[in-house]
């Protein structure tokens, strides 16, 4: 991910100095094993700006049922100008489930990172001050990169929800939508 920091950094630099309403999002996309995680932190870091990761909000069995949430939770009150304040999903204790678990609350910032799989979905790429799209184009390299994680008992869960992920990307066309594609393999 290093040799691509610099590209992305003067690209988010210099979306974010051409967007005028704020917040200014910064939205890091992309399948799942593709780096997503790893970019956002330097990228949150160098903005000085809160991060906010859509694993928070994600279930293993219901795939897009937690967008709702997000934007009532997040999305909503951060362009309205007040703190997002949202219940994380419960990973340790309803692993499997779609439990909550603590409240958290991101201040508002005049620069928000959101970070996860369909961020920068139709229904918000208008908002967003720039869209980085993350990918590894191997599906085996993303396979492994996610049972590395998750232990080799989440096969199943990881191969259901990368054809899922697949079947949105293909209709909603996120990809086309990026600002820069950074592609983890090279």
């Amino acid at each position: 991910m290093q040799p691509h920091l610099d590209v992305v950094l003067r690209t988010v630099d210099e979306r974010l100095a051409a967007a005028s309403a704020t917040p200014r999002l910064v939205a890091i996309d992309g399948p799942s094993g593709s780096g997503k995680s790893t970019l956002a932190r330097p990228v949150a870091a160098h903005l000085g700006a809160p991060l906010i990761k859509i694993d928070d909000f994600v279930t293993w069995q219901r795939f897009g049922a937690w967008w709702p949430r997000f934007d009532e939770q997040v999305l909503q009150p951060l362009l309205a100008g007040r703190d997002a304040r949202y219940q994380a999903r419960d990973w340790v204790g309803d692993e499997f489930g779609d439990g909550l678990g603590e409240w958290r609350t991101v201040p508002w910032a005049p620069v928000v990172v959101l970070e996860g799989v369909t961020c920068t979905r139709r229904a918000i790429a208008d908002r967003l001050a720039c869209r980085l799209w993350v990918e590894a184009p191997d599906a085996d390299l993303r396979l492994a990169r996610g049972l590395m994680r998750d232990g080799e008992s989440h096969r199943a869960l990881w191969q259901r929800w990368m054809l899922e992920e697949q079947a949105f990307f293909a209709a909603d066309g996120a990809r086309g939508r990026a600002d820069l594609v950074i592609d983890t393999t090279v």
